[in-house]
């Protein structure tokens, strides 16, 4: 089997509709793909209905949250996405997502960067607005060559002369909310330093006494020293591993299932998770 259990959709910040993804997913030769956009489950339905016979939708979404001023992502699984504490939570973090875009675009014209809200809108196309639109308006006026380029301190990385903070939840009430929601928790690229500052060991193993589940290891931001030094934490304190794509159609470079998650560990995933089930494909519309 071939599982891949980090994709976006133009639900968040992906190029490919829902639909699009399920479809590319099995032409990518996977049995098993994760929606899993920013902050929301909005690309569900759509999703569910183009899946195509032989490929398995696992349901989900990424959280934002924060932990000692450091931005984090908390891969959340097959919970309830109509708990209502939780939904609620989401809902707040996606709501603060267009005022942080739009001061985010008031530091770039002070750069003297001409983003404009209409641009970020039009790249978002209705989808959660991230930091990933407003790179890519800096794409489309050349200031730089790629969205991976905007994310350094000279732009848009925690702390950068264009950053802006958002409401992001604390990841151990995350947990805890995914948890009452029938849910799994993986921690996101847990040592993706380029994208700023990673949260300490110490800190994770309090996540996992809290009851985080496991942590993302085999990702694009992990080179190999890193994911060695995840494994050997991950075994440490009895966490899942878990690999992914974190696939953002033509946002970024990385394809789909490039980075896959062991069938055990996956099996392991649905056997914990209660809010929620696998979705099978039936031949999509």
């Amino acid at each position: 089997m071939r599982i891949d259990l980090h994709c976006h959709s133009t639900a968040s910040d992906g190029t490919d509709t829902p639909a699009e993804l399920v479809r590319n997913a099995a032409a990518a030769g996977l049995d098993v793909v994760a929606l899993t956009d920013h902050d929301t489950t909005r690309g569900y339905a759509e999703a569910i209905a183009a899946l195509p016979e032989g490929l398995t939708l696992i349901t989900g979404a990424e959280l934002s949250c924060r932990i000692d001023g450091i931005s984090m992502h908390m891969l959340a699984y097959l919970f309830d996405p109509e708990e209502p504490a939780l939904l609620a939570e989401r809902e707040l973090v996606r709501d603060d997502r267009v005022p942080r875009a739009k001061g985010m675009i008031a530091k770039l014209d002070a750069l003297g960067v001409p983003v404009t809200w209409e641009q970020v809108e039009r790249i978002a196309a209705g989808g959660s607005v991230g930091r990933p639109h407003v790179a890519t308006a800096l794409v489309e006026l050349g200031v730089v060559p790629t969205v991976s380029d905007a994310f350094t301190e000279e732009w848009l990385a925690d702390g950068g002369r264009a950053f802006v903070e958002k409401h992001e939840t604390d990841p151990f009430e995350a947990i805890r909310l995914v948890k009452n929601a029938g849910g799994v928790c993986v921690f996101a690229h847990p040592a993706a330093a380029k994208r700023g500052r990673t949260v300490p060991e110490a800190r994770i193993a309090e996540l996992a006494e809290a009851g985080l589940d496991g942590i993302e290891v085999d990702h694009m931001d992990h080179d190999a020293d890193a994911r060695d030094r995840l494994r050997g934490l991950a075994k440490d304190l009895d966490l899942l591993v878990t690999g992914s794509s974190d696939y953002h159609g033509s946002r970024k470079t990385v394809t789909l299932g490039a980075y896959t998650t062991d069938p055990e560990v996956y099996g392991e995933i649905t056997r914990r998770a209660t809010g929620a089930f696998p979705v099978p494909g039936t031949g999509g519309a």
